[in-house]
């Protein structure tokens, strides 16, 4: 762009601090952020950081994570690089197409092919540090959130600027025209999609799907774009192993957003934020975080936020902006509360986010989703319900209707999300930790639940319902409902009303489980027909013409990198 030159007094860039300096002169309310410089920037710092072996000489390993020193980037070679992104674009499109005020789909289908013939032939869905234009640049190499964001970038650098980056939980497009109402495949998800580039999202049955987060995608502006871009950043080394320059850049540039509220809108960001700021309260890592170039009076007149506070409002953000169908919100506060042993927070987590898979069908094309509530249902869920039932707490898990209730729930989205889907989901590597699980909680506790079955009106949400229970005080007692303690004014029909009425509720909207209710009520639990029920594929499900409640105008747009997850 042709301000390029002003930013030069920013450089070298060698640090932390001076990466955040330039981020924020690029937010000012006056300024368009210029993504193509941002990536650049961010991606050089990245890249650099990562391109180390473990058994460098240099390299301090602590723990979990690798203290390195923070590289320089010249102006020069950022200069050099900008250059040649605008270069390609311009001469790789014909002027005829940058007429009109607004883009067609004729322009943005060219930018794309112009990215993507300019890539080497590969695929790298799963390869990391790949999501920014300087990999696009110096190695012919992105991934498809990096395709996405590369086409977004170019629109800006070729002038138009309707053209604006959209985001699921998984997949990435664009929309462009007036107001935004165009939409455009410009990447893959998945191998042999390429021919999807320049088609309207939202037709077929993968609009329905999770991937596409039937029409409620984050749909950015031109600062949302610059908070996706950071929150792709990828720090980690290896699986285990995090460059801790990394995190903290990406932890101090999406705290400048969040404190712009550039994140309001974006619940994926808010949860990254929200694992960063764990990250930084690790031991290791907290004198690190007090004494960097950012903190200081600052960070004592501005607190920062909890955690917890976080992931709810990455929760908040979902139904505020994108009607509560966003999963990654509520499995991020699962594992949160998961991995700080408070059980019983995590089994409600779990059970809103089944209550929002199960308005989608399950396609092959969900397969992070897939992955993701096969480690809660197959790995998590039966670890922690052998630590509860080798203890005699008095307070245990197992004793408690309300996580029985969740657990249902939970299930419950699942058998409701394979419904009306060409792909059986539950095989018997589900069914039996599914079973084993429910056989724990004794006849009295699971009598104590009041099941519903609304297998024919799936509009009603009784996630609906859970926000107060998230904001209430964590020390008042969830076994309130069954103390009889301010009953003893009541009449004996009036206390046995009231007791039925309190009791856990939970509604079935999948058939499968619907069927399950009477085994599951039932004193002695028949474990074998649980599972050849569970493992049947389900024909009663509707056809795939009928869809489910959220089948209206699906004309949105969606996407970001998946991002590595933080083993701690």
């Amino acid at each position: 762009m042709g301000g390029l030159i002003e930013y030069k007094a920013f450089f070298p860039i060698d640090s932390i601090q001076k990466v955040c300096e330039l981020f924020e002169e690029q937010l000012r309310p006056q300024k368009e952020p210029d993504l193509t410089l941002l990536s650049i920037i961010a991606g050089a710092v990245e890249n650099n950081l990562t391109n180390i072996k473990t058994s460098d000489k240099d390299v301090n390993v602590t723990q979990n994570k690798i203290r390195m020193k923070f590289p320089s980037v010249a102006w020069d070679e950022v200069k050099s690089l900008y250059d040649r992104f605008a270069t390609l674009m311009r001469s790789g499109v014909d002027a005829k197409l940058l007429s009109g005020e607004y883009s067609t789909r004729e322009l943005v289908k060219r930018v794309a092919d112009v990215v993507w013939n300019s890539l080497t032939r590969s695929y790298y869905k799963d390869r990391a540090h790949l999501q920014s234009i300087y990999s696009f640049l110096t190695g012919n190499k992105l991934d498809c959130f990096g395709v996405a964001f590369a086409v977004t970038a170019a629109c800006q650098v070729l002038g138009k600027n309707d053209v604006h980056l959209a985001l699921s939980e998984d997949h990435a497009w664009v929309v462009f025209g007036k107001d935004g109402k165009d939409t455009a495949e410009v990447t893959w998800h998945g191998k042999g999609n390429e021919d999807k580039r320049g088609r309207p999202v939202g037709d077929g049955v993968l609009a329905h799907s999770w991937l596409y987060v039937a029409g409620k995608p984050v749909v950015c502006t031109r600062v949302m774009e610059v908070a996706a871009l950071v929150s792709s950043i990828n720090p980690t080394l290896t699986p285990t192993i995090d460059i801790h320059e990394i995190a903290l850049m990406q932890y101090k540039l999406l705290m400048i957003l969040y404190e712009k509220g550039h994140l309001d809108a974006y619940p994926m960001a808010l949860g990254n934020l929200a694992d960063l700021e764990e990250y930084m309260k690790l031991p290791n890592c907290i004198d690190e975080y007090k004494h960097s170039p950012l903190n200081g009076d600052e960070a004592i007149n501005n607190p920062r936020p909890d955690v917890a506070s976080l992931y709810l409002q990455a929760i908040r953000s979902s139904r505020n902006y994108y009607e509560d169908r966003h999963v990654y919100p509520y499995t991020f506060q699962g594992g949160y509360y998961h991995r700080h042993k408070q059980y019983k927070e995590a089994f409600h987590a779990w059970a809103c986010a089944g209550d929002v898979i199960r308005h989608y069908n399950y396609s092959r094309d969900d397969e992070e989703i897939y992955k993701e509530f096969s480690e809660i249902a197959n790995e998590l869920i039966p670890q922690l319900m052998k630590v509860e039932s080798s203890g005699h707490s008095a307070r245990s898990l197992l004793k408690d209707p309300e996580c029985f209730a969740s657990l249902l729930r939970f299930y419950d989205g699942i058998c409701k999300w394979e419904e009306g889907s060409q792909t059986p989901i539950l095989h018997i590597g589900w069914a039996k930790p599914l079973v084993s699980t429910i056989s724990k909680f004794d006849c009295d506790v699971r009598a104590q639940v009041h099941i519903v079955c609304n297998t024919d009106d799936p509009i009603s949400d009784d996630s609906k319902i859970t926000e107060a229970a998230e904001n209430k005080d964590p020390t008042t007692s969830n076994d309130s409902w069954n103390d009889a303690s301010e009953n003893v004014k009541m009449s004996v029909r009036e206390q046995l009303t009231a007791a039925v009425n309190s009791r856990p509720r939970v509604t079935l909207y999948s058939h499968k489980m619907a069927a399950l209710k009477p085994l599951l009520l039932a004193e002695r639990l028949n474990t074998h027909a649980l599972q050849l029920q569970l493992t049947a594929q389900s024909q009663l499900q509707r056809p795939q013409t009928q869809r489910r409640d959220d089948e209206e105008q699906n004309t949105g747009s969606a996407a970001r990198a998946k991002r590595a997850r933080r083993e701690r």
